[in-house]
């Protein structure tokens, strides 16, 4: 699936629901939803932002080691949930013509600085944008352009992790 393409009814004009609301009715991110929940971010996702999320969808979450997403869940990890959760927001609405624009303007690469504070880089694979993190793993935008009362929500297919 292309960043540019739409997948959704709310894509084609401005969803109501905030980030959270629209992650909750959104079958496929119920790990996700888990997550900021244990990680305390609910409330400042449904702030008024913008702000852009790259959200993994369960299958993503799957994919991490055996246990992985269980001891995240923890609340004597909440500091390290946090920190994952928010390598996946960049500060600002980046849909997707915005993102192509910024790889188009990189020579083929954009560096976006999350809201955690680290670095991701989006590129290019033939038509579908393509995601990578500090750790060098790889997460292909599956599903664009979600669009939130407060930002717009890009679904991933792999969880990206910081340093």
């Amino acid at each position: 699936m292309c960043i540019g393409d739409r997948y959704s009814a709310t894509s084609a004009k401005m969803n109501e629901k905030d980030i959270v609301d629209t992650a909750v009715a959104t079958e496929s991110l119920s790990t996700l939803v888990a997550a900021v929940k244990a990680a305390g971010l609910v409330d400042t996702l449904k702030g008024k932002g913008p702000f852009t999320v790259f959200a993994p969808v369960n299958d993503a979450f799957a994919k991490l080691p055996a246990g992985t997403v269980e001891t995240l869940l923890k609340p004597e990890n909440k500091g390290t949930l946090t920190s994952v959760l928010t390598y996946h927001v960049i500060a600002g609405k980046f849909e997707a013509k915005d993102v192509l624009a910024a790889i188009k303007a990189g020579n083929g690469k954009a560096e976006l600085t999350t809201v955690q504070g680290g670095k991701i880089w989006a590129s290019l694979k033939g038509d579908k944008v393509m995601l990578k993190d500090e750790k060098g793993n790889k997460s292909t935008v599956v599903m664009a352009d979600v669009k939130t009362s407060n930002g717009v929500v890009h679904v991933i297919d792999t969880v990206v992790m910081p340093k």
